[in-house]
């Protein structure tokens, strides 16, 4: 392992996987753990982990709100602090959130950050539904 895998750490792949006889756990390593970190860290509430209440990102209490520029700041807000206190593998360079004009309650979460263990810039954007149970059934 080199020394930036080593900071970078090392955990399961999310969602958790399994080998075909149960034995084995499909691992993440680097920059990809680091994005299925912040996949995690942005779809729990804050108070869903018994063990750290304040884990999370506050994104939920948004459902169902209208899409408006105070909506996206919000946001944007409780997502860049949700990153800088629970990853600290990363300095935020940027979040960006716009409402997509194709699909109504979709508000796009781009997030530019940097690796501090090796400098290496990366994005990534992370897709909130804010009426997904309103869609009517077929």
């Amino acid at each position: 392992m080199t020394a930036s895998a080593g900071y970078l750490g090392r955990g399961w792949a999310f969602p958790p996987q399994f080998g075909p006889n149960g034995s084995d756990v499909a691992m993440v390593a680097g920059e990809d753990d680091i994005v299925q970190s912040l996949t995690i860290l942005f779809g729990t509430a804050l108070g869903e982990r018994a063990m750290r209440p304040d884990f999370g990102c506050d994104v939920s209490r948004y459902m169902f709100e209208e899409i408006d520029q105070t909506l996206l700041t919000s946001i944007r807000e409780a997502v860049s602090d949700a990153i800088l206190y629970h990853e600290t593998r990363i300095r935020l360079d940027g979040v960006d959130v716009t409402g997509d004009g194709q699909t109504p309650g979709l508000v796009l979460i781009a997030i530019r950050f940097t690796v501090r263990a090796n400098n290496s810039r990366f994005n990534m954007v992370y897709p909130y539904y804010l009426n997904e149970a309103v869609r009517a059934l077929p």
